[in-house]
């Protein structure tokens, strides 16, 4: 796949009954992943640093990076919100234009080149958000975005489902669900299904948080449905359930380049050099009022 098909790409993880406030998040993820050779993880990274820059400056895409801590090695993953299939071409209009404006096309198409020699594989997913079996989302774009900007860790899993088995997973899930908004102690869950680019029917089990900590003492399946409930979870589970495998990555903002609304949440962690470069300039009464709230407040 092309450096610029696979960053156009670019854009965490179901329509139906979806609440109106998170629907605005986007109703669609789409996710660029690739595995690096080791020996050119500085040149993928310098890459990918120049692109982020050219389509922060640019009004391109917006993307969050991640990079797999447990699982595979040298792993990285891209994701971008889409709110329906005309958005992706949208976006890719409007990546063009930043990079052209950026590096001019000669250039460009170097890049292009240049990353794909960085590369041992990759692979584009469009995944539909499954909010009917995800619990207790962020209600609200600001609360949305508030926990997206204060998570450090995605721990995800891919559950791909045996044919004829999916509605047996879609009412487990259900059953989860509606189980684990009950418990006071159970964390946000986001659900999200395979739609473009994958191989039969796979969903996504994602969790987020602020620290490695944050994964410790949580309730267990058993504490969340009960004995009779675990149960029938894990022949649910047996039957429906082909294969599945889990990842978990942290997120790496200098390969990032967030929704504004996400960036402001931490800026000292979404955007490092902009508060460094801001913090640098001197105080005089010719600086814009934004900057100086921004170097007082990130």
């Amino acid at each position: 796949m092309s450096f610029r098909r696979a960053l156009w790409a670019l854009a965490l993880v179901v329509c139906v009954a979806a609440p109106i406030a998170v629907q605005a998040q986007g109703d669609y993820l789409d996710v660029f992943v690739v595995k690096v050779k080791p020996e050119k993880l500085a040149d993928f990274q310098a890459l990918t640093k120049k692109w982020a820059d050219a389509n922060r400056r640019f009004n391109g895409d917006r993307w969050l990076a991640l990079e797999a801590v447990y699982g595979e090695g040298n792993v990285y993953q891209f994701t971008s919100t889409r709110k329906d299939y005309a958005d992706i071409d949208k976006t890719n209009e409007a990546v063009m234009a930043a990079v052209n404006k950026a590096f001019g096309k000669e250039a460009g198409q170097k890049m292009e080149q240049d990353f794909n020699n960085c590369l041992v594989w990759s692979r584009s997913e469009l995944r539909r958000r499954r909010w009917d079996l995800s619990r207790k989302a962020p209600q609200g774009s600001e609360a949305y975005a508030k926990f997206i900007g204060e998570s450090r860790l995605l721990r995800t899993t891919a559950v791909h489902i045996r044919p004829g088995h999916v509605p047996d997973f879609e009412a487990l899930s259900k059953e989860m669900k509606e189980a684990g908004e009950k418990n006071p102690d159970t964390q946000p869950v986001f659900v999200s299904q395979v739609i473009e680019g994958g191989k039969g029917a796979t969903f996504y089990v994602s969790t987020l948080r602020s620290s490695m900590a944050g994964f410790d003492r949580n309730p267990t399946m058993r504490d969340i449905l009960g004995e009779e409930g675990f149960k029938k979870f894990q022949q649910i589970n047996a039957d429906a359930v082909e294969t599945s495998e889990s990842t978990l990555y942290r997120f790496v903002p200098d390969l990032s380049n967030p929704p504004d609304e996400i960036a402001k949440v931490a800026v000292d962690f979404w955007r490092p050099k902009a508060v460094m470069a801001a913090a640098s300039k001197p105080k005089d009464s010719m600086q814009p009022a934004a900057v100086k709230e921004a170097v007082k407040k990130p």
